[in-house]
């Protein structure tokens, strides 16, 4: 049964009824998931159709059952490319020329491919790259690099069936895909210069797959994922200190929002101290205090010890002296102003009416 529909989908590829063969490969593939052939035939069939990322996905399902296939990896090659993910599609098609030395087909794809690394690093003028010829091979393998691709289709009718949920830091998007008790060994994650590829597939359940294009590149390399029990968490290392506007890449949204990483650990703007002299009118604040104390309401012993803190600022110096040795000698009970009177003795303590003064023994 599986091969009839193979059969058949190589019949309505050949007829440029790629919707058809897709529908046939995906129909063959339900029944022979391992078959890495007729993911590499689905593949060129997403090609066709500008299903850019699904064909990335095919193409590394391909690689995952079979290392050796070269086609995979020019199928790989030839969607990072039009995805202008050119470093990707680079290591891809290397892989694929060392299965395949004598494949013409990777040598003109990869000579492109660095050409457009070249072009993007700033080394090389955009002219050259116009006056290259525009026709790669004439075979139906390869899909004319050159050629305008279509809108990237970003959703899809159908629910899926798990949700994600990303957001952000400057140097880096977490994604979230609310996936419970999902074996690790089930979890397949590829990353590229600008696509993320998320498959999960657990026996006896269809498979689950995840392709978006990003709204910004990627450094693979220091992308990292881990299965969790209720979740699956995607860390992608952003290539540029960028403020994405979306997780996925969107023509209508595409300009870049730099991240100010000044106000990274705060929302205010860090003041700092000035050279520049700031003059104070001395007099206008001491006159502004007086006024404070002299209209300051007060009662009880806040009150009293203003009245005598006023009497001792006005006060002489022979007066000052009578008020600070009768208070301290009488432990607190007697203020004199009188310096004549306490000046020559002791001032003994004098307690209130009821109660009696005791001399305190260390």
């Amino acid at each position: 049964m599986a091969t009839d529909l193979e059969t058949k989908a190589k019949e309505a590829f050949i007829d440029d009824h790629f919707e058809l063969a897709l529908d046939l490969y995906s129909q063959a593939i339900a029944l022979n998931p391992n078959n890495a052939d007729l993911f590499v035939d689905r593949a060129q069939a997403n090609i066709k159709l500008h299903n850019l990322t699904e064909a990335v996905a095919d193409a590394n399902k391909a690689i995952e059952l079979d290392s050796s296939s070269s086609k995979a990896y020019l199928r790989k090659g030839t969607a990072c490319m039009k995805l202008e993910e050119y470093q990707t599609a680079k290591a891809a098609l290397e892989a694929g020329a060392s299965l395949a030395p004598g494949d013409s087909r990777f040598t003109k794809l990869i000579k492109e491919c660095e050409d457009h690394i070249a072009e993007e690093a700033g080394e090389m003028p955009k002219q050259s790259l116009e006056s290259a010829p525009t026709s790669v091979v004439s075979t139906e393998d390869v899909v004319l690099i050159n050629s305008h691709p279509a809108p990237v289709p970003m959703e899809t009718s159908a629910k899926p069936k798990y949700r994600h949920e990303y957001y952000q830091k400057p140097e880096e998007v977490v994604i979230t895909i609310f996936a419970k008790g999902i074996p690790a060994k089930s979890v397949t994650v590829d990353f590229g210069e600008q696509i993320l590829s998320v498959t999960i597939d657990v026996p006896g359940e269809d498979a689950y797959n995840f392709q978006p294009r990003l709204f910004g590149k990627i450094i693979p390399d220091k992308c990292r994922f881990d299965v969790l029990s209720t979740k699956v968490e995607i860390r992608l290392a952003k290539a540029e200190f960028i403020r994405w506007a979306s997780l996925e890449y969107r023509k209508e949204n595409t300009v870049p929002q730099m991240v100010n990483v000044s106000t990274v650990s705060g929302s205010l703007r860090p003041t700092y101290p000035t050279s520049k002299p700031k003059r104070v009118d001395w007099d206008k604040m001491e006159a502004e205090v007086k006024k404070e104390e002299k209209e300051e309401k007060l009662d009880g012993d806040a009150a009293l010890n203003k009245f005598f803190r006023d009497i001792y600022k006005d006060a002489d110096e022979d007066t000052r002296r009578a008020m600070s040795k009768s208070f301290v000698e009488s432990n607190g009970t007697v203020l004199s102003t009188n310096w004549k009177e306490v000046g020559s003795q002791k001032v003994e303590g004098s307690a209130p009416d009821g109660m009696e003064m005791k001399k305190w023994e260390y």
